[in-house]
C-alpha cells in the first residue's frame, strides 16, 4: 500500500470524527441553560418573580436609592440612603436641592439661604425677614418640629419601608420581558399591563433577588436600587451645626 492511499483513508476516517464532535459542540451550545450561573429567578412566572423582589427588599436592612419621583403634580429627584431608623441624602424640587437627616424620630432638613429666603418671602416677615431667616439658616440643619405640616411629607422621603412600597408598585397584569442589566448586574424585568405601561421592574439575577431599576407606570419616574444591605453611618447633627427655629418653619 503507498503512502498516497494511507494518506486518503486517514482523511476519510478523520472526516466523520470532526462532524460529531462539530455537532457535538452545536447541540451543547443550542441546549446552554440562560439560567446557569444565576439565582434561578429568571425561571420563575413574572408573578413569582415580583414577590421574590418584593421580599428581598423587606428583608434588607439598608438601600441607596436614586433617580426621579413625579408625585402629586410635582417632579422631585432623590438621592436617598436608607435603613430602618433613619435616612440621609437629598431631593430636588424645582431646581432647589435640599439635604433631609432623620435618626429615628427626629428629622433635619439642610438648604441654602436661597431656599430658606424663598419660603419665608410669603411669610408675615416680609423681605428683610425673608433675607434675615435665610442668612441665620444658611447651610445648617433645621430640626423639622414635628407639629408642622412638612414634618410628615418630608419625613416620607426617609422611611425605607413606605418608600419602597409605595414606590414599587406594578399596575395590571404581570409579564416576564427581557433579560437585561443594571450597573453591570445581569436583571430579568417583570412587566404590568400591556407593553408595560403599568411599570416594569428589573430584578436580580445573581445573589439575592432584589429589584434594581424600576420604572413608575403613567411615565411617574424611574428609580435604581443598589447599595442592598451595605450600612452606612447615620447619626444626629453636631449642636453648633443645628438650628431649631421653632414650633413652625418658616412659611412656604
Amino acid at each position: 500500500m503507498t503512502t498516497r492511499s494511507l494518506s486518503v483513508r486517514a482523511r476519510r476516517a478523520a472526516l466523520p470524527v470532526a462532524l460529531c464532535a462539530g455537532l457535538a459542540t452545536a447541540v451543547t451550545a443550542c441546549s446552554s441553560d440562560p439560567d446557569e450561573g444565576t439565582n434561578g429567578v429568571g425561571k420563575l412566572s413574572a408573578t413569582e418573580i415580583e414577590g421574590k423582589a418584593r421580599s428581598a427588599a423587606d428583608g434588607a436592612d439598608a438601600v441607596h436609592l436614586s433617580g426621579t419621583l413625579v408625585s402629586k403634580g410635582g417632579t422631585y429627584k432623590i438621592d436617598m440612603r436608607l435603613k430602618g431608623n433613619g435616612a440621609t441624602g437629598t431631593v430636588t424640587s424645582k431646581n432647589t436641592t435640599f439635604g433631609l437627616l432623620r435618626v429615628g424620630d427626629d428629622l433635619y432638613l439642610k438648604a441654602d439661604a436661597a431656599f430658606w429666603s424663598h419660603r419665608d418671602a410669603k411669610g408675615s416677615a416680609g423681605s428683610g425677614g425673608a433675607a434675615a431667616a435665610g442668612k441665620q439658616l444658611d447651610d445648617k440643619y433645621v430640626k423639622v418640629p414635628s407639629g408642622d405640616s412638612s414634618y410628615q411629607e418630608l419625613r416620607g422621603f426617609t422611611d425605607k419601608g413606605a418608600l419602597l412600597k409605595g414606590m414599587l408598585g406594578l399596575q395590571g397584569e404581570l409579564s416576564k420581558g427581557d433579560r437585561s442589566k443594571v450597573g453591570g448586574v445581569g436583571t430579568i424585568r417583570v412587566r404590568a399591563g400591556k407593553d408595560g405601561e403599568g411599570g416594569t421592574l428589573d430584578v436580580s439575577l445573581q445573589g439575592t433577588p432584589y429589584p434594581l431599576r424600576f420604572e413608575r407606570a403613567g411615565g411617574a419616574g424611574v428609580l435604581e436600587l443598589g447599595d442592598w444591605n451595605q450600612d452606612f453611618a447615620l447619626a444626629a447633627p453636631a449642636k453648633d451645626a443645628t438650628v431649631e427655629f421653632g414650633s413652625r418653619l418658616p412659611k412656604t
